[in-house]
């Protein structure tokens, strides 16, 4: 007879000093096929007209979507701790300032 799965395993994270540091990136480019998703990690700088990339991250389409998940419950955490993040173009970021003729 088989066991039930016991609860959520702990799994241990192993990150060298190296990879500690971590990369800045800007610019996420992505793609994806029916089995996968690919996450390239790029920066641009200001009057260069190329992007590097410096990683590229490919997932499952399982993963990709835990990321999303992830990331919006991460996001949710941090605005209500320091307010709604602003994106430029975004409606809402666009506010009058000035004087206005009426």
């Amino acid at each position: 007879m088989d066991k039930p799965p016991a609860g959520p395993q702990q799994v241990q994270i192993q990150i060298d000093a190296t990879d500690a540091e971590g990369i800045y990136s800007n610019l996420v480019l992505l793609a994806h096929s029916s089995s996968e998703f690919i996450f390239d990690f790029a920066r641009m700088l200001p009057g260069v007209p190329k992007a590097k990339v410096y990683s590229r991250i490919i997932m499952t389409p399982q993963n990709a979507r835990s990321l999303l998940r992830a990331l919006e419950a991460k996001i949710d955490a941090y605005e209500a701790q320091f307010g709604k993040i602003r994106v430029e173009g975004d409606a809402a970021s666009n506010r009058d300032i000035g004087f206005k003729s009426s």
